[in-house]
């Protein structure tokens, strides 16, 4: 079985007008993923504002999470900032607090490295820590790719066990699949070709709607492996509108409405990120009620 299986929710911070952490919130999106189904639960990664957070919060997130999950799923979390030192840092942080099944680790963003700088800062960041470690990488944020080759070079790491594949290029994720060691994971990151992943050969998906819909994004994974492909089929069509709005306010503004529609008060984003405007509201509204329904009624098949 690959290190990294299922749907792992890509959790916000939540944080108070001013930037500070709002842990009740944090506590409260931890249970309601959980108790949408999902296999793990994901911190510090892009939706949860890494960029924006200082060391202290970072590493209050982790020790709220790891205490408050108590077992229930795998705790996985992000070391993704932008120099190797900062990396190591962040990663050797996350290992001393102990509780953490592995690390995502995102290419550099800002600056533009070679692959074989990439190889050099993956491969000094595996040798830091104990913990298992995901590549992650997202060209369309950080403009930095990372090459099949080098995905292959460092699976040969004892300590990199997979990659988060957020491209939204199906053919590059086969090619992953196909070309991919033993044990190695790959797990989709476009949250509109979840089913397609999956039917590709991938493990499963850490996916930032999974904050709003966890039922809806988990359901997909488990009707796939249980084989029951209309289901899968559905859930992902359903799933599709939300996943575009996402994109109609500066990231992650769209998440932590969605959770405050859905019941969930997740706070604030870091200035100056702030509102959704209309008509987007509007149709977050009727989408989130719509992925509710779902989960009202778990046999319903329809899309929204």
């Amino acid at each position: 079985m690959s290190a990294v299986t299922g749907v792992i929710p890509a959790l916000v911070t939540p944080l108070d007008a001013d930037g500070e952490l709002f842990e009740a919130g944090l506590r409260d999106v931890i249970d309601f993923t959980i108790a949408g189904g999902v296999h793990g639960v994901f911190v510090l990664g892009s939706s949860g504002e890494i960029y924006g957070l200082s060391a202290e919060q970072k590493r209050r997130v982790v020790e709220i999470t790891v205490e408050h999950v108590a077992g229930r799923v795998p705790v996985y979390a992000g070391a993704s900032e932008i120099t190797t030192r900062d990396c190591i840092a962040t990663a050797r942080m996350v290992a001393g607090i102990g509780g953490v099944a592995g690390l995502s680790v995102l290419t550099p963003y800002f600056m533009t490295p070679t692959q074989a700088e990439l190889v050099d800062h993956y491969t000094a960041i595996a040798a830091s820590t104990d913990l298992p470690v995901v590549l992650y990488t997202n060209p369309g944020r950080t403009g930095v790719d990372l090459a099949l080759d080098t995905v292959l070079t460092l699976a040969e790491l004892d300590t990199v066990v997979g990659i988060k594949d957020s491209g939204g290029d199906l053919a590059s994720t086969r090619a992953l699949v196909a070309a991919r060691p033993p044990g190695f994971a790959v797990i989709m990151g476009r949250d509109t070709l979840i089913l397609d992943a999956l039917r590709a050969g991938a493990d499963g998906a850490i996916a930032s709607t999974a904050n709003i819909a966890p039922h809806v994004v988990a359901g997909i994974y488990d009707a796939f492996v249980a084989g029951d492909l209309a289901r899968a089929q559905a859930l992902q069509d359903a799933l599709t509108p939300l996943r575009h709005l996402v994109d109609k306010a500066t990231f992650p503004v769209v998440l932590k409405e969605g959770l405050r529609l859905a019941g969930i008060d997740a706070g604030w984003c870091f200035a100056p990120a702030r509102a959704l405007g209309e008509p987007w509201r509007t149709q977050l509204a009727e989408v989130v009620a719509a992925l509710g329904a779902l989960a009202k009624d778990p046999g319903q098949k329809e899309t929204s």
